[in-house]
């Protein structure tokens, strides 16, 4: 008979399970080290909105689709010029910013009927920032007890809808 410390058995769900298929994660760990320039400047003059999943352009701000979110409907707003730092960011801008924020939370509410909204931004690579060279604001729906075991131990995330399907309620919602 096997005997499992306590410590041990929370990642008994981890170590029973070998493979969770995940090819969308493959581009990010692929690449992650190999990027150069910026995602979003790249993003917002690649001429293909729907292949790099923007789903909205203003006039200071763009919201688009997390290639590798967290939850379905997972959004950043970016402002258009590369900036660092939030205190960088002109009024006009950061208004729009927080305008489309506000937008994008109804628009979540009714797609994805949440129970939360998280609104975030992470300034800086030792604060989290992915991309720390150009700020971006989230906006991701959430349920409860969304945070399964799977995402909790085996630090994976489980998506049950596309991007592709994402972007096309998405910028439908914003459309209207």
């Amino acid at each position: 008979m096997v005997v499992f410390t306590r410590a041990v058995r929370h990642l008994l769900p981890c170590l029973l399970m070998d493979y969770l298929w995940t090819p969308w994660r493959y581009a990010y760990v692929s690449t992650a080290e190999k990027t150069t320039g910026c995602v979003f400047c790249d993003a917002v003059n690649a001429g293909d909105d729907r292949r790099v999943l923007i789903v909205h352009r203003g006039q200071h701000c763009f919201i688009i689709l997390n290639m590798f979110p967290y939850t379905p409907g997972h959004v950043m707003i970016v402002p258009y010029a590369h900036l660092d730092e939030l205190r960088k960011l002109p009024p006009d801008a950061a208004q729009e910013m927080m305008e489309l924020s506000q937008r994008m939370e109804s628009i979540l509410r009714e797609l994805y009927r949440p129970d939360g909204i998280n609104l975030g931004m992470n300034i800086g690579k030792a604060a989290g920032a992915g991309i720390a060279g150009h700020i971006h604001m989230h906006v991701l729906p959430r349920w409860v007890a969304d945070a399964n075991f799977v995402s909790v131990v085996c630090e994976t995330r489980i998506l049950p809808e596309a991007l592709e399907q994402t972007w096309k309620r998405m910028t439908a919602a914003l459309g209207r």
